[in-house]
């Protein structure tokens, strides 16, 4: 994982956003001096598959926020990322906020005061179709709270020259 931080062809601003243990969106607004945008792709409740409960520890078949969206800075996409929630671990005013708009989640998690951490599971370098043919760093990570899996996040970075700037 951390072999992956530190090939100098990635350039050092995605380095540190793949890195970071904390909110991508401040640390986006910090490098690019702007604020970021999050536009929802999907979001839906789904019932758990087996695969979906292993990493929420959960039972198959518990409802699970699934959402998909993007973190843009002038209508350029600086990450697509996905996050599963199971609903019944998701305090009610932050279920309300993550269901409903376009805020980012370490915003959310800020404003309603709750100490969580961040395991990182994965950092590697895999395609998606959504990038194109660029390569996108792709991190894993689950937020911890009360020593329980709030969410599950997955967030792509393409590897290009739109951290350079």
């Amino acid at each position: 994982m951390q072999d992956v931080l530190k090939r100098p062809d990635i350039p050092a601003c995605l380095r540190i956003c793949a890195g970071t243990d904390g909110s991508i969106t401040q640390l986006l607004e910090v490098l690019t001096g702007k604020s970021v945008k999050v536009e929802t792709i999907s979001q839906s409740v789904v019932k758990a598959s087996p695969r979906i409960a292993g990493l929420l520890d959960i039972e198959p078949g518990d409802d699970v926020n699934d959402r998909l969206v993007t973190l843009k800075v002038d209508d350029i996409v600086y990450v697509l990322a996905k996050s599963l929630a199971p609903i019944s671990r998701i305090p009610g005013g932050i279920r309300d906020d993550l269901m409903r708009a376009d805020i980012p989640i370490g915003r959310i998690l800020r404003e309603h005061k709750l100490e969580t951490r961040r395991d990182i599971l994965n950092i590697r370098i895999v395609h998606r179709d959504f990038f194109g043919e660029l390569p996108v760093l792709s991190r894993e990570y689950k937020i911890i709270y009360e020593n329980k899996v709030l969410m599950w996040i997955n967030e792509c970075f393409p590897v290009d020259g739109r951290w350079g700037k």
